[in-house]
Order: structure tokens, then C-alpha cells, then sequence
């Protein structure tokens, strides 16, 4: 949960930028919200998950 709500949270952030510093224009991004919500509801987000999972594992093994 606390891996899931920091990416929501970063990725909040980049979106913010993007619109204020005007690459991002206020209806791709609401259409890209929406997109991510009902992506979340179908069959697909188990597997979204289990990737982004398997990332943040692999990030987290490696050592510096």
C-alpha cells in the first residue's frame, strides 16, 4: 500500500509540473486520469500490479 500511494503521489507531482510548466495541457491530462481509474477496474490491473511490483523488487535488490 505504501509503495502504491508514493507512486500515485509522484506521479501527482510530475503531472502538476507538467501542466504548470504547459507541456501538458488540463484535458490530456484529465483523459489520462480517467484512463488510469477505469484501467484500474478491469482485468488487467492485477497484472499492472504484479509489474510494477517485480520493478520496485528489482530496484530495491540493487546495491550501490
Amino acid at each position: 500500500m505504501a509503495i502504491s500511494l508514493s507512486v500515485v503521489l509522484l506521479l501527482a507531482i510530475v503531472m502538476v509540473v507538467l501542466i504548470r510548466g504547459g507541456s501538458l495541457k488540463a484535458g490530456p491530462a484529465v483523459i489520462a486520469v480517467l484512463f488510469g481509474f477505469f484501467l484500474a477496474s478491469t482485468g488487467m490491473a492485477d497484472d499492472i500490479q504484479r509489474f510494477l511490483d517485480s520493478i520496485t523488487q528489482t530496484v530495491a535488490s540493487i546495491k550501490f
